[in-house]
C-alpha cells in the first residue's frame, strides 16, 4: 500500500533509523535491492522480529548503505515494481499469511529518493510468506523453524499481547494528539472537569492508557485511545474498518438498501449518537390513549443499546477486513461483530461474559456505556419479554457472532422452534433471577389469558419433550409445577 504521510514525519523517522549504530532485528537497509521473493521474506522476518522486540513496526529502508547508514538514494520504485504482470504490493499482500498492514513511503532527502517500507508487527500468529515463517537473526533472515528458541519467544509474546495496548499512531506531538482525539468527551463521560493546561490533559489520557510516551519522543496513541475517542477513525488506517456500519433495507432481504451510514467517531465519543441514529430508523407504531397519541418503538430501545454495546466490546479486533454491523430489516434487526463468542450461546444469560478486550470493557463500564458484568443479555431478554416479541436469536456464522431481534409476531404465527426458544430463554431468565418458569409466568410472557391455561401447558409440554427445560418439582401437582433450564438440573 503506497501512502503519502506527512513528509516531516517520514524524514524524521528516516533520520532516526539512520542514526542506529547498525542494522537491528527490526530494521533492514538496502540501496537498490528489488528482488520480490526476498522482499516478501524480509517482511515476514521483520514483522516477527518486531513482535519479539516489542516494536509497533519494523522497517525496510532503500537508499541507505548497510554498513555506514549513509543516505545514497535509490532507483527502486515500489509503484513501478511488478512480479510478472502483477503489481509488487498486490503480489506481496496475496502471499502473506496472516495479512498484515505494510506501507511504502517515497520521500526525498537532499534530492536523493528514499523508499521506506513500514511493516506492522506480527500479532497472534507468526507472519509467513508463501507458507514459510521467517525471523531475523542479527542482520540476516532465517527460517523460524530453524530457531526454536526464537519461535518459543515469539509465541510467549503472542500469549501476552492484547489489542488495546497496540499502537494506532506513533511519534505524535502534544498538539497532534489533542487534534486527533475527542478528549473533552473523555472528561465528560467521567463527569470530570476539563483540566487546565495541555500537560494535565495528556497526563489523564496516559493514566487510562489512551496514549503512551514514545521512545523516540512525543506520544503514541494506543488502539484503546483511537477506537474509543477518535474524532475520525479514518485518521487511523488500521482501525478504519472497525467503524460501525448501519444499513437499512426496504424489505426483509438485502436486495435494496434504503441507506447506509458509517459511524466514524470513536466508540465512546460517538456511542449516544449512533444509538440515537439506529433507534430513529426502527419501525414504530402510534397508540391513542384517551386524548393523547403516543409513539411506541417496535423494538425495545434498551435492548438495542445493550446489543450494540456488546457487539463493539466483544468483537475480535484481530479479524482483518471486517467490523461490527447493524442491519435493519422490516421484520428484524441483525447485529453482527467479528469473532466467535467465548461463551456458549445457550449460556449467555447465566455465564459472565468472557471478553477478549477487558481493558476496553472496563473503561466502557466506567463510562456507563455497558452494563456491569453479566447483566446486559439479561436485560435484553427481559425487555423482549416485556414487549412480548419473539425471543432473540444468537447465531455463530463462521468467524462471527450475530444477534437477531424480531419484530412483533402473534403466538399463533410463531413457528414451533420460535416458541421452544422463547420458553427456553424464559426459563434461563427466571433461573438467573432465582425464580422458576411456571404456567403463570409463561402466560404472562406470551400474553395468554387466564382462561387459556391449557395453551400455556402445551407450550411447557413441548419444551419438556424437546429437552430444553426440566421439572424442578416433579412430584408437585400440575398447577404448582416449576421448571428450570436443562443445564440447571
Amino acid at each position: 500500500m503506497i501512502d503519502n504521510r506527512n513528509r516531516d514525519y517520514l524524514l524524521g523517522l528516516v533520520r532516526e533509523l539512520c542514526n542506529l549504530s547498525h542494522e537491528t532485528d527490526w530494521v533492514e537497509f538496502k540501496v537498490n535491492y528489488r528482488e520480490p521473493q526476498a522482499i516478501g521474506e524480509y517482511i515476514s522476518a521483520l514483522a516477527n522480529a518486531a513482535a519479539v522486540h516489542g516494536k509497533a513496526h519494523a522497517y525496510m529502508l532503500w537508499g541507505v548503505e548497510d554498513e555506514t547508514q549513509a543516505i545514497t538514494g535509490t532507483k527502486f520504485s515500489p509503484a513501478a515494481a511488478k512480479k510478472g504482470n502483477e503489481p509488487l504490493e498486490t503480489w506481496l499482500l496475496r502471499l502473506l499469511t496472516p495479512r498484515i498492514d505494510f506501507r511504502f513511503h517515497e520521500v526525498t532527502h537532499d534530492e536523493r529518493p528514499i523508499v521506506l517500507l513500514e511493516i506492522e508487527r506480527a500479532s497472534r500468529h507468526p507472519v509467513a510468506f508463501e507458507g514459510v515463517e521467517y525471523i531475523r537473526v542479527g542482520s540476516t533472515k532465517r527460517r523460524l523453524k530453524d530457531y526454536p528458541e526464537k519461535e518459543r519467544a515469539l509465541w510467549r509474546v503472542f500469549d501476552r499481547v492484547n489489542f488495546e495496548e497496540g499502537i494506532a499512531a506513533e511519534r505524535l506531538r502534544d498538539e497532534d494528539v489533542l487534534l486527533l482525539l475527542d478528549y473533552p468527551k473523555y472528561f465528560d463521560l467521567l463527569d470530570a472537569p476539563l483540566p487546565d493546561g495541555r500537560a494535565a490533559i495528556l497526563d489523564a489520557l496516559q493514566r487510562d492508557r489512551l496514549i503512551a510516551p514514545c521512545e523516540a519522543g512525543g506520544f503514541n496513541i494506543t488502539n484503546l485511545g483511537a477506537i474509543l475517542f477518535a474524532k475520525d477513525l479514518s485518521d487511523f488506517p488500521r482501525l478504519k474498518r472497525k467503524a460501525l456500519r448501519i444499513i437499512q433495507y426496504r424489505s426483509n432481504d438485502r436486495l435494496e438498501a434504503l441507506g447506509e451510514q458509517e459511524e466514524v467517531k470513536g466508540y465512546a465519543s460517538g456511542f449516544k449518537g449512533l444509538v440515537d441514529y439506529i433507534n430513529a430508523r426502527l419501525p414504530s407504531q402510534e397508540v391513542i390513549e384517551q386524548a393523547f397519541r403516543r409513539t411506541i418503538p417496535e423494538f425495545p430501545e434498551l435492548a438495542v443499546r445493550e446489543l450494540v454495546a456488546n457487539a463493539l466490546i466483544h468483537q475480535d479486533f484481530f479479524v482483518r477486513g471486517a467490523g461490527p454491523m447493524v442491519e435493519i430489516f422490516k421484520d428484524r434487526i441483525e447485529i453482527t461483530n467479528p469473532g466467535e463468542p467465548l461463551v456458549d450461546t445457550q449460556r449467555f444469560l447465566d455465564n459472565p461474559p468472557a471478553s477478549r478486550n477487558e481493558i476496553l470493557a472496563s473503561l466502557l463500564r466506567r463510562f456507563k456505556i455497558c452494563e456491569e458484568r453479566g447483566s446486559g443479555i439479561d436485560k435484553v431478554v427481559s425487555q423482549v419479554e416485556l414487549y412480548q416479541l419473539p425471543a432473540p436469536l444468537f447465531e455463530v456464522p463462521k468467524g462471527f457472532t450475530r444477534t437477531v431481534l424480531f419484530a412483533r409476531k402473534s403466538l399463533a404465527n410463531m413457528s414451533k422452534e420460535e416458541r421452544l426458544h422463547a420458553c427456553y430463554l424464559h426459563a434461563c431468565l427466571k433461573y438467573v433471577q432465582r425464580d422458576f418458569l411456571t404456567n403463570t409466568s409463561i402466560r404472562k410472557r406470551f400474553g395468554i389469558g387466564e382462561k387459556n391455561r391449557s395453551m400455556a401447558s402445551r407450550l411447557i409440554r413441548d419444551a419438556l419433550e424437546a429437552g430444553v427445560i426440566v421439572a424442578h418439582t416433579p412430584d408437585a401437582s400440575p398447577k404448582h409445577m416449576k421448571y428450570i433450564p436443562f443445564w440447571a438440573r
